[in-house]
């Protein structure tokens, strides 16, 4: 046996004999119950695959980070709380100074400390570098006002990993910083949006002369654009590795459901079938190249944007073709006694309708793509610089 096939083998043992169980239902429990497996694999040396060890991570070559993922997706085993680990982490680890990767990394990564981003802006989501937050310098501290919008988990975060305005209002991305504030500060309010799922997993924050110690800032005044730009590459990044995973398992469910609603006989949709294991075959092998451009370069580049367009047209497809599958009962939610599934497909029809809006539009990845990965001409019709999302 390779040493690979030790470290797969190893890894599957733990995390079936360490399986955390059925997730609860009561929001407080669940929350308890997914910390407390975080921290399981932080002791146990089986946290951040792709983090340097001396944050706690394992510091893990382009092999063993696929197998890690095969393999948690394959446990079904909760995943990180809140959007920190993988876009803010990364960030922090670049451009943090020792005292601030000594006082939030850790705690980050063990899941004591969860982190929720704060970028998009009711005026500002796909045109980021309009964002009107600001942050006034006062002695040791800046004073924050503004709002963001379609923030994940930002009503269970302990830090808001935020752009602001320190430069003047015109001075888009040459004057955003990147500031790490308290969620529990004075000012910080919280507001949960509920989507057409009919859960909530989006708020909208408010901050109302929000103090925030500028020592929470990473990196210089003015100079977070090139932070913004780590973030979201990380963020799409390990999105497309984890979804690979994830939709590896998804498919062979939406197999499955062919064969239960007795459709496997038709030769259509054995094509759209075999179209859709095509697809997720690609989605993980672009998952093996980004992951493989971050050990070679440190950053998982532009490209990182054709991954996160095509997982989010794939979801969209997969989900309208399993509430094609499903006919009449597609109109069934998840608490009706007669729902398929419970209700799961048509759940997860209704959450990827937005799947094409979040973490930046399909059409900004299009001319992201279009741009800096073929280099072809600028969008005359968008703005002349910054445009990220």
């Amino acid at each position: 046996m390779s040493s690979a096939d030790d470290f797969r083998a190893g890894l599957r043992a733990f995390l079936t004999e360490h399986h955390p169980g059925r997730r609860p239902r009561d929001p407080a429990a669940r929350l308890a119950w997914r910390k407390a497996w975080l921290a399981t694999l932080f002791d146990a040396g089986y946290a951040g695959p792709g983090w340097p060890r001396e944050y706690g991570g394992m510091d893990l070559d382009f092999a063993r980070q696929v197998i890690y993922q095969e393999e948690y997706a394959r446990a079904r085993v909760p995943g990180p709380l809140g959007t920190g680990l993988g876009i803010a982490g990364p960030t922090l680890i670049r451009y943090g100074t020792p005292e601030q990767k000594e006082r939030f990394l850790r705690p980050l990564l063990r899941g004591d400390s969860v982190w929720a981003q704060g970028y998009s802006e009711p005026e500002a989501g796909s045109d980021l570098p309009a964002l009107r937050t600001t942050a006034r310098r006062e002695g040791d501290a800046y004073v924050v006002n503004g709002q963001k919008v379609w923030n994940s988990s930002a009503d269970i975060a302990d830090v808001l990993f935020t752009l602001v305005r320190t430069g003047p209002p015109d001075s888009r991305q040459d004057g955003i910083s990147y500031l790490l504030i308290d969620a529990h500060a004075p000012g910080v309010g919280v507001r949960p949006l509920r989507d057409l799922t009919g859960d909530a997993p989006f708020c909208e924050i408010f901050f109302d002369d929000v103090r925030v110690p500028v020592d929470d800032r990473i990196g210089p005044e003015n100079g977070g654009w090139p932070l913004v730009r780590t973030s979201l590459g990380h963020e799409r990044a390990a999105g497309a590795m984890n979804q690979a995973a994830l939709y590896r398992r998804v498919l062979d469910e939406l197999v499955a459901l062919a064969h239960e609603r007795g459709a496997t006989a038709d030769p259509l949709v054995r094509d759209r079938l075999a179209d859709f294991e095509i697809r997720v075959t690609i989605m993980r092998l672009t998952g093996m190249r980004t992951i493989a451009d971050i050990l070679a370069k440190g950053e998982p580049g532009p490209a990182s944007s054709t991954a996160r367009l095509f997982i989010v047209t794939f979801e969209q497809e997969l989900h309208e073709f399993a509430m094609e599958l499903l006919g009449p009962y597609g109109v069934l939610g998840r608490h009706d006694p007669h729902a398929v599934q419970r209700g799961r497909w048509v759940w997860g029809f209704l959450r990827t309708r937005a799947s094409t809006i979040g973490a930046g539009t399909a059409e900004i990845q299009r001319n992201t793509i279009a741009e800096q990965v073929l280099g072809l001409p600028r969008d005359p019709a968008t703005p002349t610089t910054g445009r990220a999302r």
